[in-house]
């Protein structure tokens, strides 16, 4: 047994490594660069914490978040690798007190945020102690093509220039594109790493786009199904953050929310009580989850399609850490596409917008396909899927209906027409439902042929109907504040010409019983009263030691001695 594997076993408590982490390990004592590509749950952390327990120095782990850092030090010091971390939560006295043990050789592991890095007693300290690895956390964040580039990671390499002796680099992230992937290697200043890709793929997560008339009704739905479950839900905004979570609060569930609007000592409670299952829904836009190592996640909802792939698959990915199947549904609205489009237009880029488009079109391509999602999503960061359906997905579980919307797309059109092309979507809207507000009767709108002209339809679903022909180009929308629905010149050919329009939706085509006999949703059998007093035990220890409880035992190892407790119950009764 080489050194690695016993301290696998030591501290992690695992007879063998996960595919890849070995590999990484074995180069990084052979004293090489690396740089690591693996999906959330693939053991990213072990491929750095075991070489710093072997090398002679210290290892110091560049990290984005303040809540990864604890997470991961009190970890490490529960199961007695010895690791502290610098951030803006230290008092002055913690502060100091920290310096000086760092001084004295007392830790093996220091996580840094990325702004404290350039600071002038930091890099002081770094003058005085033995660096052997300098590991950089969710690297994806040097690149301006990544999902969440930050600007304080172009100074890493610097700092490492600088030090008195190289150390090792590596970096970590869980996705990546070529683009993003090469930028990580040049402006980390990687010599020559070595690099592994240990594939995208996960299995336990089933994959869905859907299209409800009404999200909240979806969600709150979906919660009452769920409601024993941990769970995020992501929005856009923080408007959407504070409306969700009010009405979910309504509802009577555990619930949590997390947004840049609100106080850091707020958001880190709000964390600290999804984290250690005080809640069990955490609704948050996606300043929330970056390295939240809570391993019972059992769905992920985006209430919003988010703006690229990236993004989607990370938080998407939190989800089934511990290999138990878990849901990512994603909420999809043709609106969705039009607040992404604006954003981009307000962002500034001495360079344009293309790209931004060209991964915007790349997740609206997602939504839209019809094809295995799973398959989709693989591809997309290059890997090669050895299949064409996963049977795991919304789209291998349902069929494709056509559905033709010429007639809706007539009236559609013919009302912003004879509403001069001056007004949005919501009055229009109102005008197709028949509204009978003051604001329409004194604009003599209901005096219009188009008035109520789809008055057996929800508001929601004309609104749909709406941003369909605007992603399809036949209306443009036009203006910022204020924006207002024009004709394009295509939606003449549906108008005059007698173009067909068609719109796809999708049915689900296999109940959950058949799914569970495809081994779909297969999980093992267990005594599930046993299980919530296991988890009511296991919630009571992780309060008494301060830690999450899921670092106590994973839902998982619950199971499984509920499954041999169930097993013995039913070798006795036979």
């Amino acid at each position: 047994m080489t050194k690695s594997q016993t301290l696998l076993k030591k501290y992690f408590g695992y007879d063998n490594f996960r595919p890849g982490q070995e590999k990484i390990i074995n180069h990084i004592l052979d004293q090489k660069d690396c740089l690591g590509i693996m999906p959330t749950g693939a053991g990213k952390s072990i491929c750095y914490q075991i070489p710093a327990m072997i090398l002679p120095g210290v290892t110091i782990v560049i990290s984005p978040l303040i809540s990864l850092m604890k997470d991961q030090v009190d970890s490490l010091n529960q199961i007695g690798i010895p690791a502290t971390f610098i951030n803006s939560t230290l008092s002055h006295v913690e502060y100091s007190q920290t310096l000086e043990n760092i001084i004295h050789n007392v830790y093996k592991i220091i996580y840094v945020a990325p702004e404290r890095l350039t600071s002038e007693a930091f890099l002081n300290l770094l003058k005085l102690i033995d660096i052997s690895m300098f590991t950089i956390d969710e690297a994806h964040c040097v690149s301006q093509w990544g999902h969440d580039f930050r600007p304080s990671y172009r100074e890493i390499a610097n700092v490492i220039l600088n030090l008195k002796t190289r150390p090792i680099v590596t970096a970590f992230t869980a996705t990546a594109t070529k683009i993003v992937k090469d930028d990580i290697i040049d402006l980390l200043h990687l010599s020559d790493p070595f690099t592994l890709t240990t594939g995208f793929d996960r299995a336990n997560l089933n994959f869905s786009v859907k299209i409800p008339e009404n999200k909240n009704n979806f969600i709150s739905e979906f919660i009452e199904k769920n409601k024993t479950n941990s769970g995020i839900i992501y929005c856009a905004t923080r408007k959407n953050v504070d409306s969700l979570f009010d009405e979910i609060s309504s509802l009577g569930y555990l619930v949590s929310k997390y947004h840049g609007g609100m106080s850091e000592n707020l958001r880190s409670k709000n964390q600290d009580d999804f984290v250690y299952d005080r809640t069990n829904i955490m609704i948050a836009t996606n300043a929330f989850g970056m390295g939240i190592d809570k391993s019972n996640i059992r769905y992920v909802i985006h209430y919003n399609m988010p703006k690229d792939l990236e993004s989607y698959y990370q938080e998407a990915g939190r989800a089934g850490r511990d290999g138990n199947n878990s849901e990512c549904i994603l909420l999809f609205s043709r609106s969705d596409i039009v607040t992404n489009k604006f954003l981009i237009e307000q962002t500034p880029s001495e360079k344009g917008h293309k790209v931004e488009y060209d991964k915007l079109n790349d997740i609206i391509d997602y939504c839209n396909t019809d094809k295995c999602l799973r398959k989709y999503i693989l591809e997309y960061f290059g890997e090669i899927p050895l299949f064409d359906n996963c049977n795991n997905c919304s789209n291998c579980l349902s069929t494709t209906e056509i559905t033709d919307i010429t007639i809706d797309s007539k009236k559609i059109l013919s009302c912003i027409k004879r509403m001069h092309e001056r007004f949005g979507s919501s009055l229009v809207t109102d005008v197709l439902k028949g509204s009978k507000s003051s604001k329409i009767k004194s604009m003599g709108f209901d005096k219009l042929s188009t008035y109520g002209i789809m008055s057996e339809y929800s508001k929601d679903t004309i609104k749909n109907l709406i941003y369909f022909l605007i992603t399809e180009g036949y209306i443009e929308c036009i203006g910022d504040k204020y924006p207002i629905l024009v004709l394009n010149n295509s939606a003449n050919d549906i108008l005059f010409k007698n173009k067909q329009v068609l719109i796809k939706r999708k049915i689900e085509k296999i109940s959950k019983s058949e799914k569970s006999s495809l081994g779909i949703f297969e999980d093992i059998d267990y005594d599930s009263s046993l299980f919530e007093i296991l988890r009511a035990l296991r919630k009571e220890i992780a309060e008494k030691n301060s830690i999450a409880p899921f670092i106590v035992f994973t839902d998982v190892s619950l199971k499984q001695m509920c499954t041999y407790y169930y097993y013995d119950i039913i070798f006795w009764w036979r």
